[in-house]
């Protein structure tokens, strides 16, 4: 893609990228992980992308104790799930790439039922009518299968296509479809290989919002 041409359909990531759940997640996990005596760290969100039965097994380590991690987790999760919002200017920038006729999807991790749930809570649904969850496909993240499939539905081609994420995966899943891709860092620290192939760095969503919009030439 040429740096002058402007990119014609946008693929996001949920989870700290439209919505602010990263310190819930976190907390999730460790609720989760705490009968086992284990703690994650914030360099887990470089990992994440599928469902928990994907990730769990490997932070439990005991298999016989995966069942009750998981049972705790996906309890934790409704019962907070109250307290994860649309960061801030991503409503916004939604309703502006559907004014501009700007294809839109989300590509998250996260589960289906608990995607619907987040998306109708924030009625955030209507500006993404195409979303892979990860429990969708066998495939999951940094495999670009869900990326693939999502360029179907919207009709768009890898290379007229941004890839918008906050872990490691979305930009390793982004480059091997051949779209563009943005990574949003948190404040963590990146390895130079997926700092290679990120074609964009920026440190917080807003960040990535004025990106957005500027390779869009919105406004």
């Amino acid at each position: 893609m040429r740096a002058e041409d402007a990119p014609r359909a946008a693929v996001f990531d949920l989870d700290g990228t439209l919505v602010d759940s990263l310190p819930l997640v976190l907390s999730a996990i460790a609720h989760a992980l705490e009968p086992c005596g284990a703690r994650p760290t914030m360099e887990i969100f470089a990992k994440l992308g599928g469902p928990p039965e994907r990730f769990i097994p490997d932070l439990v380590g005991d298999p016989a104790h995966v069942p009750e991690a998981l049972r705790r987790l996906g309890r934790f999760f409704v019962e907070h799930e109250h307290r994860i919002a649309p960061f801030a200017g991503a409503r916004d920038l939604l309703r502006e790439l559907a004014d501009a006729g700007v294809a839109c999807a989300v590509w998250t991790g996260r589960d289906r039922f608990s995607t619907e749930r987040l998306l109708a809570r924030h009625a955030l649904g209507p500006l993404l009518p195409h979303v892979v969850c990860g429990d969708d496909l066998q495939s999951h993240k940094p495999d670009p299968a869900g990326l693939r499939e999502l360029l179907r539905r919207l009709g768009a081609a890898p290379e007229t296509a941004l890839m918008v994420g906050d872990a490691d995966v979305d930009v390793l899943g982004g480059a091997a479809c051949g779209a563009e891709t943005c990574l949003i860092r948190h404040d963590r620290a990146i390895e130079a290989a997926i700092l290679a192939r990120a074609r964009h760095v920026v440190g917080t969503p807003a960040e990535a919002y004025r990106l957005v919009r500027e390779r869009f030439r919105l406004g």
